[in-house]
């Protein structure tokens, strides 16, 4: 497979990621899940690209793929006990469906694993939804171990999942 590259989205690459992210909800909503269904907050991604935190994934000029990484541990679920300042974390990981099962996303998570070793964590986490056991045995595929599932009836996802940097 050619290399990825990954660089940052800028704000005039908001339809490309809305794009991206609503191709994976459509095939989640194909499978029959309930994840993703809803328009992506342009807002949230407004502002995770103004920081530079939110990325696109090219392969050969073409967008594969994107995802945010940043050091927001979101409070409900990521405790003080668990030292949330060590870890970087991934959100709104998506892939082209064109690319499915050629080990996009495994290369994003280690871009997105050295990000982490290079801004100085040793930590690399995120949080899944609840109710997808295929995405939760993705996860612990590419070398996450699940931490536990937080249970709030207000959230869907929950099932959160780390893995160590490696330097």
């Amino acid at each position: 497979m050619t290399e990825l590259e990954m660089r940052a989205a800028t704000p005039d690459e908001l339809p490309l990621v809305e794009k991206l992210l609503t191709g994976a909800g459509a095939w989640l909503a194909s499978l029959g899940s309930d994840q993703w269904q809803f328009p992506p907050r342009r807002e949230r991604l407004l502002d995770s690209m103004s920081r530079g935190e939110c990325f696109i994934a090219f392969r050969d000029g073409e967008p594969v793929g994107t995802l945010t990484v940043d050091g927001q541990a979101d409070p409900e679920f990521w405790q003080l006990a668990d030292k949330p300042d060590a870890a970087l974390y991934v959100h709104r990981m998506a892939i082209a469906r064109d690319v499915a099962g050629q080990a996009v996303g495994a290369r994003m998570l280690d871009w997105a694993e050295a990000h982490a070793a290079v801004a100085g964590k040793s930590r690399l986490r995120l949080d899944a939804w609840k109710t997808n056991p295929a995405l939760h045995r993705y996860y612990l595929k590419q070398g996450f171990v699940l931490v536990r599932t937080v249970d709030l009836p207000h959230r869907q996802s929950g099932a959160l999942f780390e893995r160590s940097v490696r330097p």
